[in-house]
């Protein structure tokens, strides 16, 4: 790639207008004079009121992007910058990513080209070293297993069998589980040795494989000696999680000797804390690869999690083949300067796409269930529709005015119409692919950030309401949610939700899922309206939140500071009465994949956190251990 020709610096100071100033300078270093031209960005820390610019022209804004002209006549010569401000934003900035995340300069031929830009910096304050966000940790038992199990009582050896073995007379499904778990650890560690042979390893160990239908599906036990291991399990899942235990165990003495070791005698029994043990993937926003996908899975088969809820669809992009709707995935994915949906954080100049062909998907899908992981898709309506509307313009009330409500990320206009039975036709369209697709309990339908006076002008929409005596959009948004409750269960399915399916007199309790994420409390209140409960809440399980106060740390910061020691110690319990603790099924990560632009990015912010809450949805409460996890931890695969 060559280097840009043009750079773009930015700095927020707290002073000089609503929520700050934000101070833009674009440097040219072409060879030519820069005139005639037009800047865009994308920013988090959006404009509010267009008016407050200074030395430059505002041309438009949607959502998260802006562009802006100079002042006539103006002309950057080579070697030299623009200087402007923006002096309303509609928040404060907080961290070196609240500023712009992209950018480009339209010439005067109308091309494109990429800006390169910097970090936002914060106006006279000096740059602080990164925080420490992982102590060295301490071990009082030498022994690498994460998530910590429920019951350990093992002695250490002084070394450690080269490799398990499958002992004399094991049945052929408990060797391909073997082979199995041998792929997984290569594909997951590609330079360290396997753990596992097929066939008898001098100076090995043997593994006998013990089928106990007494014990429940997930849980297994581990029985040390000088000859043999033993693992007993009752089903698949108990077999897996038990086969990962040892692979961990042999794994870290073999890494850090010593610091770990591999047991001689003992037994550990192992069993899940909850049912429910997620992990979300927003792949609308920034989209990943099918590749990562498959790691990604691979990551949580060895953190024992067992659901990954994947977000295939929001307002900037649906990434789900549709083949009754083939427009979702062309003019529904793709954003760029000149498409109809436009840069968002972390675009350019260069049009992006990506979406998963329903082949991607059943390669997906089969490769989760191998691993006993739970695919449960989600498309996210009513809100976060404005890809789906732009694929399909059938879908708006031509009647409404096209800028009538805007979404809290910015968006005009983004809801799907109850009003408009297009719609019901649409998704029943949409789920009859899904449910093919997806062998999953649950279809994930959003339900989320819906704003408060979406569908009031549109006439068709206020039709509805006077014909079924709805007032507000939320009365009208139960209305929807409950008709797609009812598809979903002609379909065989079940609903799942964010939180705010409950607004507006939600939807049936039975049979429903919802996820509390925008505080803990919600859970409680769900629960005591009927519904299952799934803890995610941002200020302790979104891993797009900050990590430190530190100007310099990366991240978000809406529900506050998330420090994994925060995130590792935090108690999705809570407060929930006994009564209700049946209904709080277990808990979930959630990858919001705004400010994701790097695999760089992604690691530092989804690792250590994410192993954390791996640990919180399996370990017992009075075996979780900061500082052990600490010193394991590192161990960790990556994406």
């Amino acid at each position: 790639m060559q280097p840009s020709s043009y750079h773009l610096e930015n700095t927020w100071s707290p002073e000089g207008g609503k929520h700050g100033r934000l101070t833009l300078t674009l440097f040219n270093f072409s060879d030519a004079p820069l005139q005639n031209f037009r800047l865009a960005y994308t920013t988090l820390t959006r404009l509010v009121d267009p008016q407050t610019c200074d030395n430059a022209v505002f041309v438009r804004r949607n959502a998260n992007f802006h562009e802006f002209a100079p002042p006539a006549g103006l002309s950057i010569a080579p070697g030299g910058s623009w200087t402007f401000t923006v002096s309303a934003l509609h928040r404060i900035a907080r961290h070196c990513t609240d500023g712009a995340k992209s950018a480009y300069v339209t010439l005067e031929d109308g091309a494109h080209v990429t800006v390169f830009t910097s970090d936002l910096l914060l106006a006279d304050r000096v740059s602080e070293p990164p925080p420490v966000l992982l102590p060295e940790g301490r071990l009082e038992l030498p022994y690498a297993i994460q998530p910590w199990p429920a019951e350990i009582d093992v002695k250490p050896g002084e070394d450690f069998p080269v490799a398990l073995y499958p002992a004399e007379g094991t049945d052929a499904a408990s060797v391909k589980a073997l082979a199995a778990a041998q792929a997984l650890f290569r594909r997951l560690f590609p330079s360290n040795h396997i753990p596992f042979s097929l066939i008898a390893a001098p100076q090995g160990r043997a593994l006998r494989f013990v089928e106990r239908p007494a014990l429940a599906r997930e849980a297994y036990e581990l029985s040390f000696s000088g000859d043999e291991v033993v693992l007993s399990f009752s089903a698949e899942a108990g077999r897996l999680y038990g086969l990962t235990t040892l692979a961990q165990l042999l794994d870290g003495a073999r890494r850090e000797p010593g610091k770990f070791r591999f047991p001689v005698s003992g037994q550990i029994a192992d069993r899940p804390r909850y049912g429910w043990r997620g992990c979300h993937l927003d792949v609308s926003r920034q989209f990943t690869p099918k590749d990562d996908v498959l790691r990604l899975l691979d990551i949580l088969a060895w953190l024992k999690l067992n659901i990954f809820h994947w977000h295939l669809t929001d307002d900037e992009a649906w990434r789900l083949e549709i083949r009754a709707y083939p427009q979702l995935t062309t003019t529904g994915v793709l954003r760029g300067p000149d498409e109809p949906l436009l840069p968002q954080l972390g675009n350019a100049a260069e049009p992006v796409g990506g979406f998963y062909s329903q082949d991607d998907v059943r390669e997906i899908v089969a490769h989760a269930t191998a691993l006993g992981i739970e695919v449960i898709p989600e498309i996210d309506i009513p809100g976060h529709s404005t890809a789906t509307l732009v694929a399909l313009p059938g879908l708006t009330d031509g009647q409404e005015a096209p800028d009538s409500y805007h979404s809290v990320q910015g968006f005009p206009n983004n809801a799907l119409n109850p009003a408009i039975e297009l719609t019901y036709e649409f998704l029943a369209k949409v789920f009859d692919e899904m449910v093919e697709l997806f062998p999953s309990e649950y279809i994930h339908i959003g339900g989320d950030e819906v704003a408060n006076g979406s569908w009031l002008a549109s006439p068709l929409a206020r039709k509805l309401m006077e014909r079924e005596g709805i007032s507000g959009t939320f009365a009208l948004q139960s209305y929807f949610l409950k008709r797609i409750k009812a598809m979903l269960t002609a379909r065989g399915r079940k609903l799942a939700g964010w939180n705010e399916v409950a607004h507006g007199g939600g939807v049936d309790p039975e049979g429903t899922l919802l996820m509390a994420w925008e505080k803990p409390e919600v859970g409680i209140e769900l629960a005591r309206e009927g519904y299952e409960v799934v803890m995610t809440p941002g200020q302790a399980y979104y891993l797009d939140m900050v990590q430190a106060d530190a100007w310099q740390e990366p991240g978000a910061s809406w529900a506050g500071t998330v420090p994994p020691a925060h995130t590792y110690a935090y108690e999705a319990e809570g407060d929930f009465p006994d009564e209700l603790k049946h209904l709080m099924k277990g808990v979930q990560a959630c990858i919001w994949q705004e400010n994701f632009i790097s695999r760089d990015y992604f690691n530092r912010l989804v690792f250590p956190r994410l192993p954390g809450i791996a640990e919180a949805a399996w370990t017992p409460k009075a075996q979780k251990d900061w500082l052990r996890f600490a010193a394991i931890v590192p161990l960790s695969p990556k994406l």
